[in-house]
């Protein structure tokens, strides 16, 4: 893949997880308040639960920024586009579809 391509890519990923990440933050601020509101909850544990998911959905997509960072260091670094286990090349669609791609196709259906 062309080095301009992959940049692209990785820099339109790395805006929509940020994008994702703020509007998770905001989300969970909005969720403190309105706990910490007087309200006629049917289940008083329903904010909590919210937040409980909203923290596992923020995780996640921090794990995925790391993943971006480690794809635009390999970019730096000359060698994106190859597994990071075996240096084998990851074809361009897959590349395509999942610009974070460390391994090829075969290597993540076996990878533990």
């Amino acid at each position: 893949m062309d080095d301009d391509r992959a940049r692209l890519l990785l820099e339109t990923e790395r805006r929509r997880v940020e994008a994702l990440l703020a509007g998770l933050r905001t989300d969970r601020s909005d969720d403190r308040a309105a706990a910490d509101e007087q309200t006629d909850w049917s289940d008083p544990a329903q904010p909590l639960t919210a937040e409980g998911a909203d923290d596992a959905v923020a995780a996640s997509l921090e794990v995925h920024l790391g993943a971006i960072e480690r794809a635009e260091e390999r970019l730096a670094a000359g060698t994106y586009g190859r597994s990071v286990r075996s240096g084998a090349p990851i074809p361009d669609e897959r590349l395509e579809a999942d610009p974070v791609a460390e391994l090829t196709v075969e290597e993540a259906a076996v990878e533990p």
